[in-house]
């Protein structure tokens, strides 16, 4: 009778055994999890969009099970953005295994969301990452957040602008005083442009409400305006424009989106490709990678955009050394 209660003991034990390694594997492996994910994009505006379609085509690619915050992304208002990043940031904080944050608003107010929790957070277009204290280096973040930059070639920027305005002396630049990516380009800008003898006319805002006003007098003042990745100037590009349309003088820009929507050019990356970057970033950290020790990314093909019927109406003409850039059209 021992004989057989210890028999049957041994094979409960070896099920129990079974049973366990099997519930250890589904909940810890990654291999058949579901993750909750949480996206956060700072505003709608395509730049964002795109950076956002990029992430979501990485996560798709990788093959990781997960599903989204609430079901979708959660996207900040144009009134209303920055308290709306704050929200969505503490409801995440409690219930995803990880946090996307597309711009520097929405990655500082997950970064401030995740501060007492272990929730990794990986932000998408932040310029200025170290200036923003998201990270402690580009290197080695040191903290549970890393993520891609959308740091602009400014000297190609200004190349540009000098080989379609050969006799530019004053450029002007509206930007946010609270946007941290604006303040960091600016100081770039004005170097960059000093040693070659150009003036930067600066005008900042706190808000849309402040853009009509700023745009028109800043136009009245120099010979184009330059725009930055700046989220709130963007968001309202077509107030910019119409004031530079009524001083006829262009207005350039940092992608190619707001070259479709009316600026003259733009020495461009690919917002949706710097999400793809992103997105994987984000998987491979699911997958085990340390957040703390993956250096933050960018990309470097950044490519010339010139929208030929802005050209045109300014009768300007294209140069030489654009022969071969990308073309578009204004969007209707």
């Amino acid at each position: 009778m021992k004989k057989i209660i210890c028999a049957i003991l041994s094979v409960l034990l070896a099920v129990s055994a079974i049973f366990a390694f099997t519930g250890c594997g589904n909940e810890g492996d990654g291999q058949d999890k579901t993750y909750k994910i949480g996206i956060i994009q700072y505003m709608s505006h395509p730049s964002l969009d795109n950076c956002t379609n990029g992430i979501r085509s990485a996560l798709d690619a990788s093959g990781i099970k997960y599903e989204l915050y609430s079901g979708s992304v959660q996207v900040g208002s144009a009134n209303s953005a920055d308290s709306d990043c704050v929200s969505f940031a503490k409801n995440m904080s409690v219930s995803c295994d990880l946090i996307f944050a597309v711009a520097t608003p929405a990655a500082k107010a997950a970064f401030a969301a995740v501060e007492d929790t272990d929730v990794p957070v990986i932000f998408c277009a932040v310029t200025d990452p170290v200036r923003s204290k998201l990270v402690n280096s580009l290197d080695a973040p040191g903290y549970a957040c890393t993520g891609t930059s959308d740091v602009l070639d400014l000297a190609a920027q200004l190349k540009l602008i000098k080989d379609m305005q050969p006799d530019v002396k004053k450029i002007g630049i509206l930007y946010t005083s609270s946007e941290d990516n604006s303040i960091s380009n600016l100081a770039t800008f004005r170097t960059l442009c000093s040693q070659q003898g150009i003036e930067v006319v600066a005008k900042s805002v706190n808000s849309a409400s402040d853009i009509p006003s700023a745009a028109n007098e800043l136009a009245s003042q120099v010979d184009c305006i330059n725009n930055f990745t700046d989220n709130n100037v963007v968001e309202n590009l077509a107030v910019v424009l119409s004031a530079a349309d009524t001083y006829g003088i262009p207005v350039y820009g940092s992608e190619v989106e707001q070259v479709k929507n009316g600026c003259l050019a733009a020495v461009s990356i690919d917002y949706f490709v710097l999400g793809k970057v992103t997105g994987q970033m984000g998987a491979d950290i699911l997958g085990g990678a340390d957040a703390s020790e993956m250096a933050v990314r960018t990309i470097s093909d950044a490519t010339p955009v010139i929208n030929t019927e802005v050209l045109e109406d300014l009768d300007m003409t294209m140069p030489d050394a654009y022969a071969e850039a990308e073309t578009v059209v204004t969007n209707d």
